[in-house]
């Protein structure tokens, strides 16, 4: 099958190429620029195409001919992101069906159950773009998830830098309540790789480990994982907004995408079903527990090897300069580096191909 993976370059993409070739797939690799491409191990064994979303012309000629398109853009940035996800998606859903594509698989947010208006501006924007690309009549395979780990994914890296850097954890009241769902990013990215063999039937999935925890529960699990000594105090009517703003000092991620995701964490984040399993997942597939996804993804590979060999729920050398911390796991048990952090130290230079 000839598939065409936007956002190939992101945190997801990139992951989801390698397995898309072994499944034996011919892919089309989607970047705002095609000269990013050349920091990935793949770049050479797939059709690297540079293509701006918000240009219709580009994204019609960037999916032209293929039978299925992989929709991963997302805006976190800026003012007027919903603005720019609903434009990209309309133009992709209208590439797709100039096209004759047979099927479009995106990956969005959990929706927590709440009226629309009650939902985080960034929710509302994931379930806006997959209502957008749904209502294109091209067969819509939506995959909603919750918090990904994996190390260099956002969400996972916001909860490692906090974690690090605050002994003391001062938490609203509703992080001892509300609860997520997490999911190793193995676990999405061979869901993803199904969705080229369910039945062509627009649906949503909702995609996660089985594991609903707290989110104060999580932290603590991360920090034992991890061999920090950390001490939660809750703080009644403590603003989410407030917590919002004051996150992204913590953490190395772009302070907008840091803000965004933490306005989404104020509802229950957990799937209400889970027949993703039977239909995405391959026969015998188990999924990753929440500590095993943790433990791996703090794993750091020794240095010079290839990414092609890496576990992709640890650390890739073409992962974001801002991912990574102090803290990484060796021989079952954590290990603490120094202030410059073990990314340089352990992860080194990309290797040749």
């Amino acid at each position: 099958m000839r598939v065409v993976v936007t956002g190939a370059g992101g945190y997801i993409g990139s992951r989801l190429v390698p397995a898309l070739l072994e499944a034996g797939h011919e892919v089309t690799a989607t970047f705002t620029r095609a000269a990013s491409a050349e920091r990935f191990w793949w770049a050479d064994r797939v059709t690297v195409v540079q293509m701006d979303v918000l240009d219709r012309a580009s994204a019609r000629a960037a999916v032209a001919g293929a039978d299925a398109l992989f929709y991963l853009i997302h805006g976190l940035g800026g003012d007027d992101f919903a603005t720019t996800d609903r434009e990209g998606a309309y133009n992709a859903a209208h590439a797709a069906v100039r096209a004759g594509v047979g099927r479009i698989v995106y990956l969005g947010g959990l929706v927590p159950d709440l009226p629309d208006e009650d939902l985080s501006p960034h929710l509302r924007s994931r379930l806006e773009v997959e209502e957008v690309l749904t209502d294109s009549g091209v067969p819509t395979l939506a995959l909603r998830a919750a918090m990904v780990v994996g190390s260099g994914s956002t969400s996972f890296e916001v909860m490692r830098q906090i974690s690090e850097r605050l002994p003391l954890q001062v938490l609203p009241t509703w992080m001892r309540s509300s609860r997520v769902e997490p999911v190793a990013v193995t676990d999405v990215v061979a869901a993803l790789v199904g969705a080229l063999g369910a039945p062509a039937t627009s649906r949503a999935y909702d995609v996660g480990s089985g594991e609903p925890l707290a989110y104060a529960g999580l932290l603590r699990r991360y920090a034992r994982l991890a061999g920090l000594t950390r001490v939660q105090v809750t703080v009644p009517m403590l603003p989410t907004a407030l917590v919002s703003r004051l996150a992204p000092v913590l953490t190395a991620a772009p302070a907008s995408t840091v803000q965004t995701l933490v306005e989404s964490l104020h509802h229950d984040m957990v799937c209400r079903e889970d027949d993703f399993r039977r239909e995405l997942l391959p026969p015998g597939h188990r999924l990753t527990g929440v500590d095993t996804a943790l433990e791996r993804a703090l794993l750091v590979p020794a240095d010079r090897v290839p990414d092609v060999d890496r576990d992709v729920l640890g650390p890739l050398h073409s992962d974001a300069e801002w991912a990574g911390g102090q803290v990484s796991r060796r021989d079952g048990r954590p290990v603490h580096h120094a202030r410059g952090g073990w990314r340089g130290l352990l992860l080194g230079p990309p290797p040749s191909r």
